[in-house]
């Protein structure tokens, strides 16, 4: 798919990756829908920011039942949709229920409302989803429990819809990266022991997990993958480590 002149639904959108696949889609022409729950201002900056017209940014707490579907609604519909909104913590499996749902709302229910408006049957036009995951889902969720199980359901249904709307030329795919960024109220923890279950010793660099959806997008033949981005970090099991 060609990306200039495209409208693209990013959620998570205003700061750190989600910002930068923003930044790198609307300098390819595409018309940039940002989605953020508080970081508002930050938001604002970046759609001033941006290279091109009609950019805008729409507000969502995705941890509420509904507001996906709602968030599609007052976008106007994509030609490619970008779910990067999570919330991430090293998350026992026996986490309390209304915890454990918080996690499953952001990270599996509200990206799977969004793939489901992206594909409704009302649609007659191409498209792609891109779901950015975690290399947790290519390992067992030996470490990080629920957001680890909410994040293999939606590797789970990036496949599923891949599958099923494919006739229709509508795709679905997902990139996994590794230790990239840490994670937002994280930012001063050090990355040197996680490196170490990284084959390559590296972290993975944002513009390279940008480079990964870009070829996602721009590859009409790729749909069902769920790409590593993770210095071969997928390739160790937790007991390994």
């Amino acid at each position: 798919m060609q990306i200039d002149g495209k409208k693209v639904l990013i959620t998570g959108a205003a700061r750190r990756i989600g910002a930068l696949v923003a930044r790198r889609l609307a300098e390819k022409g595409a018309v940039i829908c940002l989605h953020c729950h508080r970081s508002v201002i930050e938001g604002e900056t970046l759609v001033e920011e941006l290279p091109g017209r009609g950019h805008r940014l729409l507000a969502a707490d995705l941890a509420v039942p509904g507001k996906a579907a709602r968030l599609w609604g007052e976008c106007g519909g994509a030609d490619i949709l970008i779910n990067n909104a999570s919330v991430y913590a090293r998350t026992p499996a026996d986490l309390p229920e209304e915890e454990a749902r918080r996690y499953f709302e952001v990270n599996f229910w509200s990206p799977l409302a969004l793939m489901r408006c992206f594909a409704s049957p009302e649609r007659t036009s191409p498209g792609v989803a891109v779901n950015i995951l975690d290399a947790e889902v290519l390992r067992p969720a030996a470490q990080n429990g629920i957001y680890a199980l909410s994040r293999k359901a939606l590797a789970d249904a990036t496949a599923a819809f891949a599958l099923e709307q494919a006739p229709r030329n509508l795709r679905f795919a997902a990139v996994a990266p590794g230790p990239m960024l840490p994670p937002a109220g994280m930012e001063n923890s050090a990355m040197s022991k996680v490196l170490k279950s990284v084959p390559s010793g590296r972290r993975t660099e944002p513009e390279d997990l940008v480079s990964a959806i870009l070829f996602i997008i721009g590859c009409d033949s790729l749909t069902g993958a769920v790409i590593p981005v993770d210095g071969g970090q997928h390739l160790k099991n937790h007991a390994d480590l």
